[in-house]
This record gives C-alpha cells, structure tokens and sequence, in this order.
C-alpha cells in the first residue's frame, strides 16, 4: 500500500479529495517556525488547513471508505476502499492498517480510532519532515533527503533519489512539499522511520504505472545491513562467556556412557583444572559462536524480508510460520558455517587431561585432520542441522512472538525493556533447548567419539545401554546455561540494535 495511491488516485477516480484546501499551492513551501513540543498547530500550519477543513477531510476520508454507511470499518471495507484507490495488492497493508487503527481490539475501526490514528500519524510525519527538512524552509529538497539516508546507512544512486523524489513530489516542481509527504505516507501503518520510509518505496518501485515491472538497479545496498553482524557477534559472545561453566558440565555430561551425575563431574573438574577448567574451549567457543550468532542474526533479518516480499507482507507481519522458517534456515546456514570448529571445541572440551592442562589446539586440530581425515571435522552434521532447523525457528519465532504479545497485551504497544527481553529470551531458549536436546546430545557424542558409525548407531547404542534417559543427560545444566545464555543473547542484541541504529 502506498500513501501516493492515498494521494493520487483519489484524484484519478474521482473520489472525496484528501487533500487540505491548500492542494493549489502544493508547491509553496510553507516554513513552520513554531516553537515547542510537535502538536496539531504545527501540522496544521504546515497545511494551511483550519481545524474545520482538517476534520471534513478526515471525514471524507472514513466515508470514503465506510461506502456502506455502517459507522465503522472492518477488514472488508478497508481491503476494498484501498483497491478503489488503485493501490496494488502487492503493497497495501490492509489488515496492519485495521490493527493499527482498532484501539479497543474489536476488530472495526469506529470513527474515533479513525480519527485518534490520522492524528497520531501526521504528527509523526511532521517529526520526520522536520528532521529531514534541515533548513526548515517547510519542504524536503533531493539532497537534504539523501543526507537523511546517508546518515540512516542506505546507500541510494542518484537515479534513485530522482525517481524516490518525483514519486512523492506531485507536482513535480523537484521538492517535497508536508503536503505531498503526508499524502505518500498517511495509510502506511508502520512505524515512519527514514529506513521503513525508503523500504517503503521500494516495494512501490516494485510495481511500476506501466505495463512492466521495474527493479531500481543497486536497490536494497544497505551499509545498515553489516551491523546485524556486528550486533549478532557480541551479542553471542558475550552471553557464551557468560555461560561457558554452564557449557562445559553439559558436554561433559553428554558423552558419559555410565550413570551422569552433576555434583561429581563439577569436583572432578575442579579437581584436576581449578576454575579455569570450567572455561576450557571457551575461547575457541567465543571464535566459534561470534560468527555463527552474527550470521544467523543476519541471515534472519534477510530471510525475513525475502519471506515478507514472498508473502507481500511487510517482515515484522510474516506470521510464526514466516518466523519458523526464516530462523530455521538461518540456524541452518549459520551452524553450516561454523560447524568445524564447534567439532573441535567439543573435542578439547572432552579429551583427557594431562598434568591439569589442556591440549594445544593446532595439535588437537592436526592430529583430527591426520588421523580422522578432512571429513571428521564435519562428523554429526546432519544430527546438529536437524536439531539447529527446529531449534532455531523455535527459539527465535517464539521470542519475537512473545515479544509481539507482550507489546500488544501487557505494554500496549510500548516497546518491552530489557525485563521483557529476557523473559521472553528465558521461555523461547528453554522451549528450543528442550525439544531438540536428544539430537545435541547425539551430534556430541559423535563430535566426541571416532568410534561411532553413524547418526543411527548413535542411537542404536544409547538406547539400547542407557535408554530414552541417555538422550537427556545433561539436560538441566544445558537448561541453566541455554536459559541465560538466550536471555542475555537477546538483551545484548535488541542493544546493539539500538546503539547501532538498526531499529
């Protein structure tokens, strides 16, 4: 959906106008030198509409799309009002917009929700107008709109503003006029950040006024995008270090064949390596989950939008089946990536000992690679994809979907501080860990053992010395370490997120 539809084709077939009486003089550009805190005064004299014209436009507009004179709207009545408006299914957001607009969650949008949503989202696209209109001479000129997407980290050819500008500009006079911004933006449900902005108009660049489609070449080169590296790779390592203790009982517990027992294993650690022994391979895990949290987190966002653009959605709308795929796949390529080192962190976190001291991990590595063959360092692969799909597109679907429910039940659409963050990390880790543990448990021990033949001789052999408990041991410290560990992953990513302004 696209507020130009909102704008223009009300015109082009004929409908109320949404338009303030000021349409005439679009092209003049109106400085607002109003001081204080944003309100309806400084939208209204960035209009040059009254009060009165202001409401018999907001007005026109609900009846416009109340055709059957019902006094409220619902997802029918929406869906068709912006078809009327000649706006492409492929982006309009007709049920964000019902959501967004239905306050008291009845699923219809009466007049004074109506009303409550055109007054919030002119506001704020005053804020944003103003904040790109750096010389506040009341329009947004084509270089002080690439500066805003600059600063956003979006790179954007000049072919690219020209044709961003003369989509919005209707009167193509070469500015953007507060007018002309609202009339692009007024129906677009989501937040108006510079980035969802420019998302936006990608996805109406996507279905062109003629015939054939056209793709903006070099559209979607966002410098942004890298920083999901950045904030995914110390997000893992921080919540890791956290919780190497925690990593290091569960490995050693999951490849005992006899009776696993907690409280002997930490003595027996202690024992023999002191307290730098519960940090074994916690370096190497750090190189390891760095990468491999930074790509998933990356691959994440990407999937999601890839999903969304799919689904003709936007990526925060895609649904827990979008999520489950889109983190499932994520989890796939992340642990593929990484997967050689995870084999050779197991194996120094479970080798014998000698004098307290570890073994080198170019010996251990060399010695992998003689003796065992290129090929060793990717031995439980297919358990641990099989347990990272489910496991990730859990972990991450049910955080992001609690997340959501929070936000909308408790919070009401506030944003969730970091208490939330690590509930909803706490619960989505735990369900995740839980139902693919048996295959973890698996992967380790062929990770950890050459003398296994297989994924299915793994099995064969623990059910039949220890039964079904001998694919849950190690459960309760890997609850204590996932728990925290997907807590403070979260906590330090939507961080990160934020410091690095992604969102």
């Amino acid at each position: 959906m696209t507020g130009a539809g909102a704008g223009h084709a009300v015109e082009h077939v004929g409908l109320p106008k949404m338009e303030s009486s000021s349409s005439t003089r679009s092209g003049c550009c109106n400085p607002v030198k109003k001081p204080g805190p944003v309100t309806m005064d400084h939208v209204l004299l960035a209009l040059r509409e009254s009060r009165e014209e202001r409401d018999i436009r907001i007005r026109s507009l609900f009846n416009f799309f109340d055709a059957a004179n019902t006094g409220y709207l619902d997802y029918t009545q929406i869906e068709s009002g912006l078809s009327a408006l000649q706006i492409p299914a492929e982006y309009k957001y007709a049920r964000d917009l019902l959501k967004v607009c239905d306050a008291n969650r009845d699923g219809r949008v009466d007049y004074q929700e109506f009303r409550r949503y055109m007054d919030d989202k002119e506001m704020e696209l005053y804020k944003i107008f103003q904040s790109i209109d750096v010389e506040h001479n009341g329009c947004i000129l084509p270089e002080e709109l690439w500066d805003a997407l600059v600063k956003a980290g979006i790179e954007i050819s000049d072919e690219e503003l020209a044709r961003f500008v003369e989509h919005v500009d209707k009167d193509n006079n070469g500015i953007i006029t507060f007018e002309e911004w609202r009339d692009f933006l007024l129906l677009y449900p989501h937040e108006a950040t510079i980035e969802n902005i420019y998302h936006h108009w990608e996805r109406v660049c996507l279905v062109d006024i003629g015939e054939q489609a056209v793709i903006p070449e070099g559209i979607s080169k966002h410098v942004k995008r890298s920083k999901y590296f950045i904030a995914g790779g110390i997000a893992g390592a921080a919540s890791r270090t956290a919780t190497a203790p925690l990593d290091r009982l569960k490995v050693v517990l999951q490849v005992q064949t006899t009776q696993a027992r907690l409280v002997p294993t930490i003595r027996k650690i202690w024992k023999e390596e002191g307290l730098l022994g519960f940090f074994r391979g916690n370096g190497l895990n750090v190189l390891k989950v760095a990468p491999e949290s930074a790509i998933k987190f990356y691959a994440y966002e990407i999937l999601k939008n890839a999903i969304g653009d799919f689904m003709g959605e936007n990526k925060d709308d895609i649904g827990a089946a979008g999520r489950l795929l889109a983190g499932g796949m994520a989890g796939a390529v992340a642990q593929t990536a990484i997967y050689p080192l995870d084999l050779v962190k197991t194996r120094l976190q479970t080798c014998a000992c000698e004098g307290g001291k570890a073994p080198k991990l170019g010996t251990l590595t060399k010695d992998i690679l003689v003796h065992e063959g290129p090929r060793a360092f990717y031995k439980g692969l297919v358990p641990s994809l099989l347990g990272i799909i489910p496991y990730a597109g859990i972990d991450l679907a049910a955080y992001e979907t609690l997340k959501d429910l929070s936000k909308t039940y408790i919070l009401h659409e506030s944003e969730p501080g970091a208490l939330v963050q690590l509930g909803c990390g706490t619960i989505s880790g735990a369900l995740g860990a839980t139902c693919v543990y048996p295959l973890q448990v698996v992967r380790t021990r062929m990770q950890a053992e050459a003398a296994y033949q297989g994924m299915s001789d793994v099995f064969r052999r623990t059910l039949r010395k220890e039964g079904y408990r001998g694919f849950y041991k190690g459960i309760f410290p890997n609850l204590l370490k996932v728990v925290p560990a997907a807590s403070i992953t979260y906590l330090v990513y939507e961080t990160m997120k934020k410091s690095l302004e992604l969102g």
